[in-house]
């Protein structure tokens, strides 16, 4: 069973609602990603954090933070 209904098709890239293309036959996969693990979400975003203060030459204040 499929994580969403709407599927892309891997190799056209037409969308569908079945898990095989109908214009190509070749497989459909899921066309939203996963939702990311809150602990993988928090490394993320302290990762772009870092590379925001980097950027910028200097250490800067961020919302949230």
């Amino acid at each position: 069973m499929a994580r969403t209904r709407l599927q892309k098709c891997t190799a056209c890239g037409a969308y569908g609602l079945s898990e095989t293309c109908a214009e190509c036959g070749a497989p459909a996969q899921a066309a939203v990603p996963c939702d990311f693990h809150r602990k993988i979400r928090v490394q993320i975003s302290a990762e772009i954090k870092e590379r925001r203060v980097g950027r910028m030459g200097r250490s800067i204040a961020l919302p949230g933070g």
